[in-house]
C-alpha cells in the first residue's frame, strides 16, 4: 500500500497568529464522507470532520510557524516551513506527499504542488479541514490573553472590527508586524 500524504495550510492572510499546517494519511480502508476545502464547510462541520479525521487517518501532525518566523522569513516561506514540520512530525513516514498550492516543502519525500489540491485530492481537504479547526482553536485562546481584539469571531484575519481594535489598542506581541495594516501603525 502506497502511502500517501496530503498537506495544506492555513492562516496566511491574518494579521495575528501562527501559520498552522496539517499533514493527513489517510486510510484508504476507512474512507470518510464529506470532505472537501475547509473554506466551503461550515465550522461546526469542520469540527465534526476533524474529530473523524483524527479518528479515521492512519496518523496525522500538525506543524506551524510563529509571528517571529513569518515576520523574519516572509508568508510564503513560513508556511512552507509550516509544511516541512508537519510532514516530519508524522509518525509514519509517507512514500509521497501531496501539497495544497504551486510550491513544495524542502522535504526528504517524493512530493508534488496541487493547485486547488483541497478541493479534489481527500488527504489534502482532511489537512485543510484539521489545520483550520486547529489554528481556530489557538485564535479562540488568544481571544482570552487578547478580549479587546476580537480574534475569536475573525480569528486575526483583517475584519473591520479587527483594524479598529488595531487603531484603537495598538498592536499585541501576536500581530504581524511585517503585514502592511500592523507595519503602518509601528
Amino acid at each position: 500500500m502506497k502511502l500517501i500524504a496530503g498537506v495544506d495550510e492555513v492562516g496566511r492572510g491574518p494579521l495575528a497568529g501562527p501559520v498552522v499546517a496539517a499533514a493527513v494519511i489517510l486510510d484508504p480502508q476507512n474512507p470518510i464522507c464529506g470532505l472537501k476545502d475547509s473554506k466551503k464547510l461550515s465550522e461546526k462541520k469542520r469540527e465534526v470532520l476533524s474529530i473523524i479525521i483524527k479518528e479515521k487517518s492512519l496518523c496525522y501532525a500538525f506543524g506551524e510557524a510563529s509571528v517571529e518566523e513569518i515576520d523574519q522569513l516572509n508568508i510564503l516561506r513560513a508556511s512552507l516551513l509550516a509544511m516541512k514540520r508537519a510532514v516530519e512530525s508524522l509518525r509514519i513516514p509517507p512514500h509521497h506527499v501531496m501539497v495544497d498550492g504551486k510550491f513544495c516543502p524542502d522535504i526528504q519525500y517524493s512530493v508534488e504542488a496541487i493547485i486547488k489540491g483541497d478541493q479534489t485530492i481527500a488527504s489534502i481537504s482532511a489537512a485543510s479541514i484539521i489545520a483550520k479547526v486547529h489554528r481556530d482553536h489557538q485564535m479562540i485562546l488568544l481571544a482570552d490573553r487578547y478580549p479587546e481584539y476580537g480574534f475569536a469571531q475573525h480569528k486575526g484575519y483583517p475584519t473591520k472590527a479587527h483594524l479598529m481594535a488595531l487603531d484603537l489598542h495598538g498592536i499585541t506581541p501576536v500581530h504581524r508586524q511585517s503585514f502592511a495594516p500592523v507595519a503602518q501603525l509601528l
